[in-house]
């Protein structure tokens, strides 16, 4: 038996070879290996005269080492050998060490580097299927040059991700080193400062007079007058009383200011002069009111007054001191924020609102949608809400006699009275309307802080039970700068009202911009009139509708009156906080 044929004969073996599998890989070095043409004939004739187990496992040894080749040629198979190992004149025991160096993997292809030389091994079920040692080694180039491009592909890939590494650790670092150099943000979370105190004669300059009828929506029966035709009338105008123990309290000397005073320093060369102490200023003997009320017409209509803040605002802290406001049957006066132009868009906020008799403060809040008061604290109020009951259906017309609070601030809601808001109601009786004007009157103030994520509203009567530091906030903020007290809220106790508005709550802060201050007295309408029948149910056997009762001109209509001793608007400070 030639070489070649041992080593077919091993093939067949191999494929016989019940335990055998097509994909088995072998990896065996070649013990022996001839050195020429010839060589190879007398090896294998070297390895009949082994012991049959010998035998085959060198058979085996050489069949799983050489490549595989197209002829039975001993001269032609060599040549191919050498040249596809591209070995030239090695001897052949070189050749056979190198053929021992590669190895299969897994029954498939692979390629291992040994000294200068490189080969293919394929393998299949049958052994004896060849391919040519030109094809293989054009797998094996294809092969390394995947090798090559896997290899470049991973250094890409590390290189971007060093890179994306690098980045983000450098915007990190720009916003730390940012916070450090630049600091928190400028917000207006510092102590409130004054921007304006309304009051004396002073108190018009800040508002313009709105001449002509009343809203559509509020349809009240009454025409607004322009500020020449308000004080010819007398319906607007200054009074002044004797003092009484309540202005002392809360009167300013009349040289004061609301502006911040800066003292320049003194020329250079003059010598300061020692500073006076500041003398304690004497109680005043008198103070000023400002009036509003309305008047009659021969047509029906009453004349009134509604005065619009010339300064808008996006939050602050809004202040009214009073002795006596418009009460009895048909009336209805406010004070309130507002953006009439783009309503309900930019809001509402009803700070003081009497209807008729109503003798419990409230405070209502009107928005679009998306702004409800489903996520108030516990604790942090005194009040309740209002309540929503009757409504009609809107297809059937049928009263819904389902008992809702009123907690949704857009001004549709079904579910609620057209327009009725999410109105905050006191617990108390009597902070409002004729209880109110009895006890002296008192102090409203609502703040509204959407840095703080709220809008909360208190009531104070009589005088004697304004807190101590809203008291001297009012008594000295006419005087300097450096001698005025700050407003602090949180030392006034809880509020009746609480309104969560801002970030991170269900009614966001743009809910409410842009707003101005407006005051005014207006008579039935659509919430007065449309409670006529109900809250005063004596006139209303007299006179069917509460537009009649008006024009008979009552004597009732005489308390129908604003008595205001100031008004005044404080703003938190801008500070750098987080």
């Amino acid at each position: 038996m030639s070489f070649w044929g041992s080593v077919g004969s091993s093939e067949r073996r191999l494929t016989n070879n019940p335990e055998s599998t097509p994909l088995r890989t072998y990896q065996k070095p070649l013990a022996t290996a001839p050195s020429s043409p010839r060589g190879l004939t007398r090896a294998n004739r070297s390895f009949a005269q082994l012991d049959p187990s010998a035998h085959d496992r060198a058979a085996d040894e050489i069949a799983d080492g050489l490549l595989a080749l197209n002829t039975d040629d001993d001269e032609v198979n060599f040549r191919q050998l050498r040249q596809s190992l591209q070995l030239g004149d090695e001897p052949p025991t070189v050749m056979l060490k190198k053929i021992a160096s590669y190895r299969s993997v897994g029954g498939g292809m692979s390629r291992v580097m040994s000294g200068e030389a490189s080969m293919t091994r394929v393998h299949s079920g049958d052994i004896g299927s060849r391919v040519s040692a030109g094809s293989l080694k054009s797998m094996d180039i294809s092969v390394a040059t995947h090798v090559r491009e896997s290899a470049a592909f991973k250094r890409k890939v590390s290189f971007i991700c060093c890179l994306t590494v690098m980045v983000i650790t450098g915007v990190v670092g720009i916003l730390l080193m940012g916070e450090i150099v630049v600091g928190p943000p400028r917000q207006p979370a510092g102590p409130y400062r004054l921007v304006e105190r309304q009051v004396g004669e002073a108190f018009w300059e800040s508002y313009v007079f709105y001449e002509g009828p009343d809203s559509l929506g509020s349809n009240g029966y009454i025409n607004y007058v322009s500020e020449a035709k308000a004080f010819e009338l007398g319906i607007a105008k200054i009074i002044t009383e004797p003092a009484t123990s309540t202005a002392s309290e809360n009167e300013v000397p009349p040289t004061s200011t609301t502006e911040d005073e800066i003292v320049p320093p003194p020329p250079l060369g003059e010598q300061k002069q020692p500073e006076t102490p500041p003398q304690s200023p004497s109680p005043p003997t008198e103070e000023k009111f400002i009036y509003m009320a309305s008047s009659p017409t021969p047509e029906g209509p009453r004349n009134s007054v509604r005065l619009e803040g010339k300064r808008r605002f996006n939050r602050g802290l809004f202040i009214m001191d009073l002795t006596h406001m418009p009460s009895g049957c048909g009336t209805w006066p406010a004070f309130w924020l507002t953006d009439e132009q783009n309503w309900p868009v930019n809001g509402e906020i009803d700070i003081l609102e009497g209807v008729n008799f109503q003798t419990r403060a409230k405070t209502a809040l009107h928005s679009t949608r998306t702004c409800e008061m489903d996520d108030v604290p516990q604790g942090v109020r005194t009040g309740t809400w209002d309540t929503a009951v009757g409504i009609p259906d809107r297809k059937t017309g049928v009263p819904d006699m389902t008992m809702r609070y009123a907690t949704d601030c857009f001004v549709y809601n079904p579910h609620q009275w057209l327009n009725q808001g999410c109105v905050a109601v006191d617990d108390v009786d009597g902070q409002i309307g004729e209880p109110f004007n009895a006890n002296g009157g008192g102090v409203y103030a609502l703040e509204w802080d959407p840095i703080n994520r709220h809008i909360r509203s208190w009531v104070f009567t009589p005088h004697a039970a304004v807190p101590d530091n809203l008291k001297e906030a009012i008594r000295t903020n006419g005087m300097p700068v450096e001698d005025r007290v700050d407003p602090k809220p949180n030392e006034w106790g809880l509020p009746y009202g609480y309104f969560a508005v801002g970030d991170d709550t269900s009614c966001p802060s743009s809910h409410f911009k842009n707003m101005r201050l407006v005051i005014n007295l207006a008579l039935c309408g659509s919430v007065s009139g449309n409670r006529y029948f109900m809250d005063c149910p004596k006139q209303f056997k007299q006179f069917p509708t509460c537009n009649q009762y008006i024009k008979s001109n009552p004597k009732e209509l005489e308390e129908a009156y604003w008595k205001i001793r100031g008004v005044y608007v404080y703003e938190r400070q801008w500070e750098k906080v987080w």
